[in-house]
Formats: structure tokens, sequence, C-alpha cells
């Protein structure tokens, strides 16, 4: 049976059976020595110890670090993924919502590990392909092969000095995305963002090099092409079922893929002017992530998410009815220390937040003829705040 896509975006809607809260997943990769790392003979502080691949002793407090997982230097793009993002593209698959995020020092490999090389090789990606490309390939097999009538879309945007940017539409300035609570409290939605519906992983591919070429990098000391911004892309999957009575459901998943940017040292990294404005910034969005990891972890009354558009963005993901896994990137070499210590504190740290994943709902055909009635109605009040705000403007 040949796979057809839908034509029309479908909204989801959460279960009212909560799971067995169950803690986010934290795995740690360590990148080896860098060139200027191995210029300066900077020794080696960090290493994968034990026989689990889930522990890793630091020399200078002979302290050791346990995580889910600890992949070495000889670990490879291929491993990352298929530990990492192959289950829980899974879950997506299962009608989740999921969220995979790196996190760690700049010039350790998050954008590496989350994108890596995004040509697409006559329909295959390359050994350097991160996890976005291979799950976008693995995506499109896995539905083609089930036969189904589905539909894919995706958006890409990114946190800029605590603006908002559709990376897929770069003329807009970002003064139309908007930040709204969804009704049930979990988490925000975007509105605004232009999202492309995906028949292909070429043409996933091929939106999402165009994409990550409007996201603003700059050189530093620390890293040639450091990101200057947060990403989120996101996947969006709905695939429709026939039941055996001849009653139609669409179940729907969504993943979202981020790309934190690198804390940094803004002294060591030699940032100036406008990269030292975007260094604090971008120090400052991640300090109030930790805090709001500790608050979480603690479980705090009251969460700082509203502090920070970025905890905003991912208060689904770390506490909510998301499944996490927070994939945190490390340097080896004493020159990073002060760094190494940082991340691997947090992450420890994130391991014990709670989150209560929720599968979304199956939904039918009238259900979803309701929620297209609820959307024109919050757009209808949403075009009359624009026309007042134009009128005393």
């Amino acid at each position: 049976m040949h796979r057809r896509s839908l034509e029309r975006p479908i909204k989801s809607k959460k279960q009212t059976t909560e799971e067995k809260g169950t803690n986010i997943q934290v795995v740690l990769r360590c990148r080896g020595p860098s060139i200027p790392e191995k210029a300066a003979n900077s020794p080696i502080i960090l290493e994968p110890t034990g026989t689990r691949k889930r522990d890793v002793l630091l020399k200078t407090s002979n302290k050791v670090y346990s995580f889910d997982r600890v992949f070495s230097e000889q670990s490879t793009q291929e491993d990352i993924y298929q530990e990492v993002a192959q289950p829980i593209l899974e879950e997506v698959l299962r009608g989740y919502n999921c969220t995979i995020f790196a996190y760690g020092q700049t010039g350790t490999g998050k954008t590496y590990t989350m994108e890596g090389d995004l040509n697409d090789y006559g329909g295959s990606c390359s050994i350097k392909a991160g996890i976005i490309p291979r799950v976008v390939y693995k995506l499109f097999d896995t539905l083609d092969a089930q036969g189904t009538e589905y539909s894919v879309r995706v958006s890409l945007i990114e946190l800029y000095n605590e603006e908002l940017r559709d990376l897929l539409n770069p003329s807009d300035d970002g003064r139309n995305l908007r930040l709204y609570e969804q009704i049930n409290g979990t988490g925000v939605q975007v509105n605004g963002i232009e999202e492309s519906f995906i028949s292909t992983a070429s043409e996933g591919l091929q939106i999402l090099q165009n994409g990550s070429k409007n996201r603003i990098i700059a050189a530093t000391k620390c890293n040639d092409k450091s990101s200057r911004s947060h990403s989120i892309l996101t996947l969006t999957v709905r695939i429709k079922e026939t039941l055996p009575g001849g009653d139609e459901i669409l179940r729907v998943g969504k993943l979202n893929l981020v790309d934190l940017a690198g804390s940094e040292n803004i002294g060591r990294s030699g940032a100036e002017y406008a990269r030292a404005r975007e260094a604090g910034m971008i120090n400052q969005s991640l300090l109030t992530l930790g805090r709001v990891i500790n608050q979480l972890v603690e479980h705090s009354s009251h969460v700082s998410y509203r502090e920070s558009k970025l905890t905003r963005l991912l208060k689904d993901s770390l506490g909510g009815r998301t499944k996490t896994c927070i994939i945190a990137t490390v340097s080896m070499t004493h020159v990073n220390h002060e760094e190494i210590v940082s991340t691997l504190d947090y992450a420890s740290r994130a391991k014990n937040i709670q989150n209560r994943p929720q599968a979304n709902e199956n939904m039918s055909p009238k259900l979803l003829l309701r929620e297209y009635e609820t959307t024109i109605e919050r757009l209808k009040a949403d075009l009359q705040v624009d026309i007042l705000e134009m009128t005393y403007t």
C-alpha cells in the first residue's frame, strides 16, 4: 500500500489519564581534546569509567558522576542516534510529545551532535550526520513502511537576545511571533511561525539546510562557528488509522529537537561589543534554566518558567507531559575545568526532574471539527486585538 500525505494540519489534544512520573533521561557526550587544547598540552581530567558505560570520573576531585549513558570520545554519530534518538522517535510514533536538547560549554559539540552534516547524499545521510537528519530519514522510512496515511510538518525558530525569529521565514522580523500559554497550563505555543509540510526526507533536509543558514553564528576564541542563539526544530507527525469497525482516528506525535547556545566565559572567548552582549544574554537564559531545574528538583512551590522565553518554551519538557532527554556535552581537558564541573553538576541535578508523559488523544473527525472551530474563534480574537493596536498607534 502506498503512502499518501494528509493535506490539512490537525491539532492534538491531551488524554485525561496521566502516567506515573518518570525521571527525564540525561546522557553525557565527551569531546576529545581540540587542536588548541593539544597545543596547550592541557591534561585530560575527565575519564569514562566502569563497564556499564554510565559513569565518568573527574580526576581533579576523584568524583564519579553517573548518567543514563556516557559516550566517550570514540562514540560515533550513529551510536548517539541509536541509543538516544531512535527510542525517542518510536515514542513520537506512538503518539507522545518528546524533546531532545543539547546543553554544554561553547565548542563542545552540541550543534555537531544535533545537526552534523545536513546534506542529502542520494537519499541517505553522511556518517557525520547528527540526530536531526537521521531522525528525518528514519521517520519517513518508518511511515512509508507502515503504508498508512500521514502528514509531517516542520517549524524552526531561534531565540536570539530574548527575541524569537522564524528561521523558515527570515523576512519576518519576529514581531508577529507570540508566546501563548496552553489552556491546560502545561506549556506554551508559538503563534505566527511558518510550518512547512514535507513529504520526503530529502525535502525536509533541504528546508532544514535553508533554515539553518539563517541562524546567527559568529567566531570566538573558543569556537570558530559559535551559535549565538538557541534553536528549536519541531516535527509534528499525524497518522491516520482505520479501526476494525470502520471508524477513522488520527494519532499525533511531536518531536522538539533543541540546540542550546553554549555557556560562555566572556574573558576566555574574547567576545566584545555585540558578541559580548550576545554571550551575556545566552548566559542569563541558561542561568534561568539552571534555576528552573533546581526548583523542580527541590519541588519548589513556584517555578520561574516566565523569567525567560527559553524556559517558557521548554516548560512542558521540564516537569510537564513530554518525554525528555538531555544530551550534556563536555570537553575533557583541564583548561576547561570550571565549565566541565558546571556542566556535570547541571546534568546531575537534571536527572532528578520528573515528567509525567501523556500520549496525545486519538482524534475523531467530529472532535477535529470542534478543534478547527475553536482555532477560528481564537484567530478572530487575535485579529481584533491587532486592529485595536493599529488604531491606537
